[in-house]
């Protein structure tokens, strides 16, 4: 098992990616850390420890840096130092125009997205980098690279993630950690599927792969960018899309894709 005797620490893992992710990674072996705002992040662990793997969960908001500080020494005292940070949570707090974009909405959006994973990061890193060795996955989102309409908060925050994965790489890659970024497409998760159809369809029509990607490829993704072997990848941005960010020609074949 190639995670085994590593500690993960994975945020957002209630559900979705992130549940994927902890799924995927603690029956290859990690201990495994479960952060989430949702208390339901302990019924993930249930399945986890039924299964037979070790595993902590914590309660807590990413955006306060001081919960992030504890969080992470009540880890690291648990289950051991933390090997691997996978930075997954995320939200979308409003849904408007600019102009009319509330501005605590705003604000919430830069405090999870973008401030959590640089506290759970300034948590981490340090005790990783005296043992020499860690891995780092931030998730973005194909909405970095070109927009999402009416989202601007996520799309910025999302966005903002190149500049924090770029400098974590720069700054301790010669420590033994390396800090990679993945840019999901549409994947197939709870909140994703219960968008209305039509705009699933849209998306499906403009993706060339034809269909929407599932939780459990980017786990696999995450899971190998967390090996010995990913050691030389690092300050990568990794689309996982179906070929959506390839979408300025496939938006403008949705008919003949509809059709065909």
């Amino acid at each position: 098992m190639q995670h085994q005797n590593k500690t993960f620490l994975i945020t957002g893992a209630a559900s979705g990616i992130g549940r994927a992710c902890a799924l995927r990674i603690a029956a290859e072996g990690a201990r495994v850390a479960l952060l989430d705002i949702r208390p339901a992040v302990e019924s993930v662990a249930q399945v986890l420890r039924e299964g037979g793997a070790v595993c902590e969960t914590v309660v807590l908001d990413i955006a306060d840096p001081d919960q992030t500080a504890r969080a992470v020494e009540k880890i690291s005292s648990a289950l051991g130092p933390v090997d691997c940070l996978v930075n997954n949570a995320g939200i979308v707090d409003n849904i408007a125009p600019l102009a009319r974009m509330k501005f605590d909405a705003w604000q919430r959006e830069i405090g999870v997205n973008l401030t959590g994973p640089f506290n759970m990061i300034r948590a981490a890193a340090g005790a990783m980098a005296e043992r020499g060795w860690g891995r780092i996955v931030n998730m973005s989102s194909a909405a970095a690279r070109g927009g999402l309409f009416r989202q601007v908060g996520y799309a910025a925050t999302k966005s903002a993630l190149f500049g924090l994965t770029y400098n974590v790489a720069l700054e301790y890659g010669r420590q033994g950690i390396t800090c990679n970024m993945i840019l999901p497409g549409l994947i197939g998760t709870e909140n994703v599927l219960a968008m209305p159809q039509p705009i699933i369809d849209t998306a499906i029509a403009a993706t060339p792969s034809r269909r929407l990607g599932t939780p459990n490829e980017v786990a696999a993704l995450v899971s190998f960018l967390c090996t010995e072997e990913a050691g030389f990848i690092n300050g990568a941005e990794i689309d996982i899309d179906g070929g959506m960010r390839l979408n300025t020609l496939a938006l403008g074949s949705i008919k003949e894709n509809r059709r065909s």
